[in-house]
């Protein structure tokens, strides 16, 4: 079975539908891909690459019993082709390119248990209508067409506006590459311009042009070459003059590169420290809060909806990417959330070893929990002994 058929199946059908899907605003819902060109300029390049990285790292949890082979799919590796790491990075980057980013169900047997997922990049989706039920049909960059029910695949997006499926698309950053293709094209130049000509010799005589070419190259080699040592050019009566230029330096206007990378950085919800790697606890705090916490958060809703039947998320069962893997913290930092959390019951063996990127420790998960706290509602029952920074059960008086 083709990579696609084991996708969409080897004999699902393109629908054949009678018209688009209709929002509410009447918007056609379409979606079509800029075909890579934003990912060519490097800085933005490098931003989407920074910001999948991190993405990569986030852990898979699922609450629930329900689909246990999709479970340790998620863990280790989703689908066929991708481990978790891969596949999250992926996500990630196409999502950044793009603003839309589309996930598919890999099941056992067709219309079986999901038992893995996949994200797809076609050049066009489309919502159309299939006796009243909304389907994404994908048009591939080869030509090739599938379909598949929009409530078993998921759909990811940001910067949604007109659009109430798709993301809004990246057009604003034209601009800006076009401000980055001309800075990157001033600087060849400029480079070109300075280390071109270096002197300007007047012959005493006419010439005729291939005579010229050859004296050009005489010159060059005898007085130019690396072979001439002394730093001094002879001249006979031929040459009229010979005058040196004084070339300047081209100097890359400093302002006018940091603006047009902070209208990148701006964009993408990055920094130059997370680029080069050297940000401090704040700058790490501030880029997950703002963007990779968002990521986790929307794709674990996306997959909990698409695998999770509404009686199964009304269980509690669902999907979430937590950062256990993320070690942004230093020493101290991570010594004081392992000492704090751990022994309130809110971290696990298991998370803080995480933490501290150490193996498992041997045996089940664990939670404990300090014994000098009480429940409130026991506190009527309990003193605090003044001696002691805890609470204990009160004595009674015997009666006399």
């Amino acid at each position: 079975m083709s990579f696609f058929d084991r996708i969409f199946g080897a004999k699902r059908p393109d629908p054949q539908a009678s018209s688009v899907f209709r929002t509410v605003n009447g918007y056609s819902p379409a979606f079509t891909s800029r075909g890579g060109s934003i990912y060519e300029a490097d800085l933005i390049r490098s931003c989407i690459h920074a910001a999948a990285s991190h993405a990569s790292k986030l852990k898979p949890e699922i609450v629930g019993e329900s689909h246990s082979a999709l479970s340790h799919a998620l863990a280790s590796q989703p689908n066929p082709w991708q481990d978790t790491s891969k596949f999250l990075y992926r996500l990630m980057t196409i999502l950044e390119a793009n603003t839309t980013t589309f996930i598919v169900p890999i099941t056992d047997s067709p219309g079986g248990e999901v038992v893995g997922v996949y994200p797809i990049f076609p050049s066009r989706a489309e919502m159309v209508d299939v006796m009243g039920e909304p389907w994404l049909r994908y048009t591939f960059a080869d030509g090739t067409k599938a379909a598949i029910e929009y409530s078993r695949c998921g759909l990811m997006n940001k910067m949604q506006y007109r659009d109430e499926f798709f993301g809004a698309g990246n057009g604003p950053m034209d601009s800006t590459l076009d401000l980055l293709h001309t800075q990157e094209q001033g600087i060849q130049q400029g480079i070109k311009n300075s280390a071109g000509i270096r002197f300007l010799v007047r012959i005493a005589q006419t010439l005729k042009p291939d005579d010229i070419e050859a004296e050009r190259k005489r010159f060059s080699a005898d007085n130019l070459s690396i072979q001439n040592d002394s730093g001094v050019v002879f001249i006979d009566g031929k040459y009229e003059s010979v005058t040196p230029l004084e070339m300047k330096p081209f100097v890359i206007n400093a302002e006018q590169t940091a603006q047009i990378e902070r209208r990148v950085f701006n964009y993408f919800g990055t920094h130059e420290g997370i680029l080069q790697n050297k940000y401090d606890e704040a700058q790490w705090s501030a880029f997950y809060e703002g963007k990779i916490e968002q990521f986790a958060l929307q794709l674990g809703l996306v997959l909990t909806n698409m695998v999770f039947t509404p009686q199964q998320r009304a269980r509690g069962e669902q999907i979430m990417f937590s950062s256990n893997r993320l070690q942004y913290a230093s020493n101290t930092t991570k010594l004081a959330v392992t000492k704090d959390l751990l022994d309130r019951g809110l971290l696990s063996n298991f998370a803080a070893a995480d933490i501290w990127n150490l193996p498992h420790p041997s045996g089940d998960e664990r939670w404990v929990i300090r014994g000098e706290y009480i429940d409130i509602a026991n506190l009527p029952n309990h003193t605090v002994d003044n001696a002691k920074d805890y609470l204990k059960p009160a004595v009674k008086k015997e009666e006399e």
